[in-house]
């Protein structure tokens, strides 16, 4: 931290930063973590560039796994190519151009939990005389009947639906089963809480951690079964599942060919409570000290970027310097933010520099990431919004 005043004092603040050296150490550890071919999570990254990037640093990429139609679109017609929607979408004029790009070559493949789903694309294959692929979304979450531990999102959380589903799939003849996707987001996307500092909150990483262990046979015994039901109605191209908190156990899996990995490249706040994850903060950002309220209480410029999710502590930005603090009574603002510096030592003018709680979220904030390499200023990265994207 010390070396971005001089890598970047001709930025004007805010802006975000990207640490190429932290970029490569978290690809270097998913190269050695991933026995199996990775799909990148374009949600993310959110950058053309930074994907391509990526794609071309890791040793097996196996394409991308994008978040709605209009970005597949936009992904395509910038170069890439062997994309897998991972959720569902209703826009049909998008699915038609990607049905088109399908037409010529393109590989792409739509997520699908519902008939409804199937019946839209069949309606839009069928009128440009092409084949829609799919993806069936088989949820894997674990159901303790005191407590729901997962996703509330596909509904094929029973060999019997999913079943149902894929008897439906007879009558859509322009639709065809290409792949299936267990997500263990129980296992990948929640943290061990480890490190945090009070008992409260270690006393419910303690609960986590119980209940991923649990949560793993369940998963395990249910995917397989679900697996090898579609795979008796349809070849498989592939079993995508995991995420950057289960690497390990993923690849471990015989009936997962690949698996996704997106925030484990940026390594967000949120991954800092990840025990098994040997990664480093790769992007944040940086605000003005504009304003003294007293001795230790600054205000800075902006802020107010909160992640998504389950509204909490944990969703709001985090300091690199440990030494300040939001004011729990403000946190993090949107046009202005208060905070304790314990130290006193700041003043005006200085800049504080944070990181966004979760990944790609922070890049619709801003239209580039400013790049550094060890003590060298590397240039700017256009962030979608920098190519005036925005796709959610």
């Amino acid at each position: 931290m010390e070396n971005f005043e001089e890598i970047f004092q001709h930025i004007e603040r805010p802006f975000a930063w990207l640490n190429f050296n932290a970029l490569d150490n978290n690809i270097d550890f998913v190269n050695r973590l991933a026995t199996k071919p990775v799909r990148i999570a374009t949600k993310s990254i959110r950058s053309v560039a930074m994907l391509k990037y990526i794609q071309e640093k890791l040793t097996n990429c196996t394409g991308f796994m994008t978040f709605t139609a209009a970005e597949s679109v936009y992904l395509i017609e910038q170069g890439l190519d062997n994309l897998l929607l991972g959720y569902p979408t209703f826009e049909e004029n998008k699915i038609k151009k990607l049905l088109t790009y399908s037409k010529e070559g393109k590989n792409i493949t739509f997520m699908v939990d519902a008939l409804e789903q199937i019946q839209l694309l069949q309606s839009c294959a069928e009128h440009l005389q092409t084949t829609a692929k799919v993806c069936i979304d088989i949820n894997v979450s674990t159901d303790y009947k005191w407590i729901y531990f997962g996703t509330k999102r596909s509904p094929l959380n029973s060999i019997q639906k999913l079943k149902n589903l894929t008897d439906a799939m007879i009558d859509y003849p322009n639709v065809r089963i290409h792949a299936a996707m267990g997500y263990e987001a129980q296992l990948a996307g929640v943290p061990d809480l480890s490190l945090a500092s009070s008992a409260k909150v270690r006393a419910k990483g303690l609960l986590v951690r119980q209940l991923k262990k649990q949560s793993v046979e369940k998963v395990t015994s249910f995917r397989r079964l679900a697996v090898a039901h579609v795979k008796s109605v349809a070849p498989l191209a592939f079993v995508n599942g995991g995420g950057s908190g289960s690497i390990t156990y993923t690849c471990e899996q015989q009936e997962i060919t690949e698996i996704t990995v997106g925030s484990a490249f940026f390594a967000p706040a949120l991954f800092d409570d990840y025990v098994s994850l040997q990664l480093q903060p790769a992007v944040g950002f940086a605000l003005r000290v504009t304003r003294q309220f007293d001795k230790h209480t600054f205000v800075c410029q902006g802020g107010g970027y909160i992640a998504s999710g389950a509204i909490g502590k944990d969703r709001a930005p985090v300091f690199l310097n440990e030494n300040y603090r939001l004011l729990p009574l403000e946190g993090a603002g949107e046009v202005q933010t208060p905070f304790i510096d314990s130290t006193g030592s700041l003043q005006v003018g200085d800049t504080v520099y944070l990181r966004h709680a979760k990944a790609g979220e922070l890049c619709e904030r801003f239209t580039v990431l400013h790049g550094t390499r060890g003590m060298s200023y590397t240039g700017p990265i256009l962030t979608y919004r920098g190519e005036q994207q925005c796709f959610l």
